[in-house]
Parts: structure tokens; sequence; C-alpha cells
């Protein structure tokens, strides 16, 4: 009884094992030896590996993100709100200018300098920076221009490449995130201005271009309002005035706009005007 199933065993294994070794074997053109197997058969695809039978994620034809360049000034008081509103608006992307003017004392600038220059995030991309020389800010007066050309100065030559110029204040606060104002620019063109301005400055031009105002941040040493002096003066001839709103509002966001092409043009002009 032994022997009777003892020689099937044998041969069956000697069979297996001739199978197997011929499986092993291809021929020249490096296809199976055996007509009958095939890897597809094996693996259940057309190659042995998972890599050939991944499909390449499509390119996204969505346009790069836009750069904005954020100029933050406050003054006396305004170092904590200027941090909250510079840690809300931040974004690796973007280019940043933070500005206390004269008013604000020294330790406030101090504390300012050493938060910008000792922030982690800060330091490993590089985009935030503190205007070193405070400057004298009269509300509605020429300092207020010329502050933020000084701003858009340091930005042109250090900021790299940006698309627009977002001027606020340290009372400000975004209401949409800057990913939404990523998405939301992203379809605009970018040489896009927000600018309101119009040459037809009517009624403007006795009330506005021909009275004459004093900025007292331009010579003194403490912060005043502007004032009238009882002469009035001519409408230039040198240059073409302009008139616009102080500002504009996109998103419920107080934001004041400069396209940066253009402006790397008109910036020697405007400050020559002034």
């Amino acid at each position: 009884m032994v022997r009777k199933w003892m020689l099937p065993l044998a041969v069956g294994s000697i069979v297996s094992l001739f199978s197997l070794f011929l499986s092993t074997l291809t021929s020249f053109d490096d296809s199976p030896f055996l007509f009958f197997y095939h890897p597809s058969a094996v693996f259940g695809g057309s190659s042995p590996f998972v890599e050939n039978q991944l499909k390449p994620i499509p390119v996204s034809t969505l346009p790069p993100p836009p750069r904005f360049a954020y100029l933050i000034s406050g003054s006396a008081g305004d170092c904590r709100m200027l941090r909250r509103t510079l840690l809300a608006l931040y974004h690796p992307l973007n280019q940043y200018v933070v500005h206390l003017d004269r008013e604000a004392s020294s330790e406030e600038r101090l504390d300012l300098e050493k938060y910008v220059k000792h922030h982690q995030v800060f330091n490993k991309f590089g985009n935030v920076r503190m205007t070193v020389k405070a400057n004298l800010v009269t509300y509605r007066g020429p300092t207020m221009i010329a502050n933020t050309l000084h701003a858009a100065a340091i930005l042109l030559k250090e900021g790299g490449d940006w698309d627009w110029f977002i001027n606020l204040s340290a009372s400000d606060y975004p209401l949409v995130t800057q990913d939404d104002l990523f998405h939301t620019f992203s379809h605009l063109p970018r040489d896009l201005n927000f600018i309101d301005h119009t040459s037809s400055i009517g009624w403007k031009e006795f009330h506005r271009a021909n009275p004459i105002i004093i900025d007292p941040g331009l010579y003194s040493v403490k912060k005043s309002d502007v004032f009238w002096v009882t002469q009035r003066r001519s409408v230039p001839t040198a240059f073409k005035l302009f008139t616009g709103k102080h500002d504009e509002t996109f998103h419920s966001l107080k934001v004041f706009v400069f396209v940066s092409t253009i402006f790397r043009f008109e910036l020697s002009y405007v400050a020559a005007s002034f």
C-alpha cells in the first residue's frame, strides 16, 4: 500500500519542479519560455510594476498666485495693534513694511524692532522690514504721502517682484484671508489699477488746488494737524493735477492699491511733484 501512493507523489513532485524551472527561463527576445505563461496572468495588468500603471497628475492650468506688498503704519500706542494686523495679514509670498511714526516712543519702536527681528517665521522668509528712520506723519498732509512713497521705494528696492501695493494702518483688520485674496486676484490682470482718479477737478480747483496748506510735520518735532494760510496760489503748470479718493474699499478691507509695473516708472515723477 505504501508503494502505490509514493510513486505518484514522486512523479508529481518531479513534474512540478521541472515546470517551475522552465517558468524562470526566457527566450532570446526576453519573452517567457513557456507559451502559456504571461505576467498579466499573474499580476493582473500589462506590467508587473505598480509604477508603470500609475497615471501622471495633470499640470495645473491656474495662474500663479499674486504677490502683495503691504505698508502697515502706526503712531503712539499702536504697537500691539500693528503686530496684530501684521500677523493677520502675514503670508510667506507677500512683502511687508511696518512703520511707527516719530510720535511713538523709543520703547515702542524698539519693542516692534525686536519683535520683527526675532520672529522665527519672519526670519525664515525675510519678507518683513521695519522703517529704520521714523517719519512724523500728519494726516491729510504731504508727510503722509511721503511716508507712503518711502515705504513703496523700500519694497521696490528690496521686496523683489510683487503685483499690488496696499497701504494700511494699525487699526485695520482683514475680513478675508490671504488665500481668499490670492484666489480672487489670481484671475485679474496684473496691470489692473484700483486707484480712483480723474483730471477733471472742477470745483476742487478753487477749494483744494488754490489754497496753501502747511504741514507741521515738515518742520516741527511735535505732531499737529495741517492748517491753511490766507494767501492763495495759481494752479501749477509744470504738471497736471489729478484728484481721487483717499482710500479704496475692497471686501471691507481698506486698501490703497498701486500697480507696481506702473508705479516703478511714476515713482520719481510723483515724488518730484510734491
